[in-house]
């Protein structure tokens, strides 16, 4: 089945087109998406409505691109993934409901990776930084190890374990920032702005890395080309609403479409 695009129209409704994905991902074992967002409604206590009826559907496997401008809702939407705020709605990752009681088991499997990994990174060494959270499950030592060295590898910084994190480069710090994530062996990585900073190389080498992670991924970025590089789908928020969601290279060829909410094709 191809998947749907859809965007919100002036008025309101929704216009719906059929479009083909190049590469769709594979479907859950179990037949159930890896995240549903149904009818997301959030308000900060100051009355900003700053999400609106957002509903999104991820299946296991696919790598997504969250875009708009400034405060569109984008980094709120995510910070609802694992609990951290409640809005009114429901949020599912796979079969587990985002309730209170479930919120160790969804922060398991769901890794946030915040824009700056200095509000990630606060042990003195980098193992230490990556080894706290299979700490604080109770793991035992051996397969704490295991996992620091798994994430460690996974991002190409095995050799950093001893090294002090505030000594980093940005670029290394955000490696060590989704190392941190990676150790606690999620199902999906939810990244905000993960280029933000970076010079080209560090950039080019985040864009493989995440490329060649097995994981699903969610991420809020800016960076367009990096979107048109790496994610197959986008979906495009504005003003606490998604207004459009399909395939990239569709989205991107929509000229009308970016330049009305902020955008511009790379």
């Amino acid at each position: 089945m191809s998947p749907i695009v859809h965007r919100e129209t002036h008025d309101g409704s929704l216009e719906v087109s059929s479009r083909e994905l190049a590469q769709p991902a594979a479907p859950s074992k179990d037949g159930r998406p890896a995240l549903q967002v149904r009818q997301l409604d959030f308000s900060y206590p100051d009355g900003h409505t700053a999400l609106r009826n957002v509903s999104l559907q991820v299946q296991r496997g696919e790598k997504i691109a969250l875009v708009g401008p400034n405060g569109a809702g984008k980094s709120t939407l995510m910070l609802h993934l694992n609990g951290i705020l409640r809005g009114e709605g429901e949020i599912f990752v796979g079969e587990l409901p985002v309730v209170e009681a479930n919120l160790p088991a969804v922060r398991a499997r769901v890794g946030l990776v915040f824009q700056n990994p200095d509000d990630q990174l606060f042990s003195p060494t980098v193992f230490e930084d990556v080894a706290f959270g299979p700490l604080h499950l109770g793991l035992p030592e051996e397969e704490v190890r295991q996992r620091v060295a798994n994430a460690l590898e996974q991002v190409n910084m095995r050799a950093y374990g001893e090294r002090l994190s505030h000594h980093l480069s940005l670029g290394e710090k955000k490696r060590i920032a989704i190392a941190t994530v990676l150790s606690m062996e999620p199902e999906i990585l939810v990244l905000d702005e993960p280029s933000s900073g970076l010079d080209p190389r560090a950039r080019r080498g985040l864009i493989e890395l995440l490329d060649q992670l097995p994981l699903t991924i969610l991420a809020a970025t800016h960076d367009m080309p990096m979107v048109r590089d790496l994610f197959h789908r986008m979906v495009i928020m504005d003003g606490g609403a998604i207004i459009a969601d399909g395939p990239t290279e569709a989205l991107l060829s929509d000229a009308a479409l970016l330049e009305a909410h902020g955008l511009e094709a790379p």
